[in-house]
């Protein structure tokens, strides 16, 4: 049987509208979409809809696409690298593929994507294309990973587009680490200067407390605030913040999850001090990466935009990618429509110029994602040297604030004594 989901696009001229559709997944509600030349603005799953008598047809393809949603999960990164590496090297060799895909799934560490791949290679089996089977798939084969291996299918180049596909995986996680890296290091080190300093605060401060009641000793204001906020954490009204801090989460994670939040929140994110310039380098590396990619695997312009809108992780450059296809379809360049954008650097636009110029369109894109990919190991570094003092700072200057104001009142003491 088939899902219901409703959707919200867009039409040519900019007007919004909200509809709902049966099909057996995502990606065949999308390619819908994009065949009447609605933009994409969102898609949620309404439930399932009942099949009609027609024949065993619609049953099986119902049943087959809620046995996907079923084994649908995580698969690393890794993991899919080493299969499409493999894959490439098995077919290369001239292993047909519907074995290739048995010795895979047998032999992939990975059980989520062994028994997708068992699937798929049922589905090969009874002559379905790769690139359809591994569509059933979404979480797991994405737009931009079957979109290649379908031009691979049609141009005969299987086995060369799956190596750079794992080419591209490959670059697409070191990029993905060295984002993560970047934001560990503040991350943990704020995580324990709140342990610390909360332990202190409920545990230390209290001792403190109890010993200046007992001398009668009139607290500064500051020392006062810390032993105010010393009992606040030790009282049951203590259990606001956790609940305070879940319900910020919530709110935000509910701003994220519409199209204009999402929006505003990535304008926000490009325009944060030192941050900003990373988020902006790693999106550039992301578009030019994953359009050379896609061209240089045979996917057309118009596809290649439209799989770059939707897997850019960034609604910023996605308003920008769909700006740049609907000025494509009309018969510009790539070139202006990007520096219209203001999303890219000038360099960038440039190089896709000279690319466009000179018929070498994918190899410049490669060479823009290699640059950036550089760019942004380097504000990595930098960003990680920069915030390591800053960091030590900030809890020698928690921890320092805490202990000077638990003997202020002792030096006072002292003070009157002499």
């Amino acid at each position: 049987m088939a899902t219901t989901f409703e959707v919200k696009v867009k039409d040519k001229k900019g007007k919004t509208y909200f509809k709902t559709m049966k099909a057996d997944n995502v990606n065949q509600v999308k390619q819908k979409l994009r065949e009447a030349n609605y933009t994409v603005m969102g898609i949620k799953e309404k439930g399932i809809a009942p099949t009609s008598m027609g024949g065993m047809g619609e049953a099986a393809s119902g049943l087959g696409a809620k046995l996907s949603k079923m084994m649908e999960g995580s698969v690393k990164l890794k993991d899919l690298t080493i299969f499409s590496r493999q894959f490439a090297t098995m077919i290369n060799a001239g292993v047909s593929m519907v074995r290739s895909l048995g010795i895979l799934a047998e032999q992939s560490e990975s059980k989520v994507l062994q028994k997708c791949l068992y699937e798929i290679k049922d589905q090969v089996e009874q002559g379905q294309s790769l690139s359809d089977s591994m569509a059933r798939f979404p979480k797991i084969f994405d737009n931009l990973y079957c979109g290649m291996i379908k031009a691979g299918e049609a141009g005969g180049v299987l086995d060369a587009v799956l190596l750079r596909v794992a080419g591209f995986l490959e670059n697409q996680n070191r990029l993905n680490t060295q984002v993560k890296s970047a934001m560990a290091y503040p991350l943990t080190v704020m995580f324990f200067a709140l342990i610390i300093s909360g332990v202190m605060l409920m545990f230390i401060v209290p001792m403190f407390a109890g010993m200046f009641e007992q001398m009668g000793a009139k607290l500064p204001a500051f020392t006062q605030a810390l032993v105010d906020l010393s009992h606040f954490l030790v009282s049951p009204g203590a259990l606001l913040i956790p609940v305070g801090v879940g319900a910020l989460g919530y709110g935000f994670r509910m701003i994220n999850s519409t199209p204009k939040g999402a929006y505003t929140i990535d304008t926000y994110k490009m325009k944060l001090p030192v941050f900003g310039d990373l988020i902006r380098k790693v999106a550039v590396a992301r578009f030019s990466r994953t359009l050379g990619t896609l061209l240089k695997s045979g996917v057309p312009l118009m596809g290649s935009l439209e799989i770059v809108r939707d897997s850019i992780g960034n609604l910023v450059v996605a308003s920008a990618m769909e700006d740049l296809r609907i000025a494509v379809s009309e018969g510009e360049g790539l070139a202006k429509p990007l520096e219209r954008a203001g999303v890219f650097p000038p360099m960038v636009t440039q190089m896709v110029a000279i690319g466009e110029e000179t018929g070498a369109i994918d190899a410049m894109l490669e060479k823009i994602a290699d640059f950036y990919d550089e760019e942004v190991e380097a504000a990595v570094h930098a960003l990680t040297s920069m915030l390591e003092p800053l960091m030590m700072v900030l809890i020698g200057g928690i921890v320092g604030s805490i202990v000077i104001g638990m003997y202020l009142p002792i030096f006072d003491i002292v003070n009157k004594i002499k």
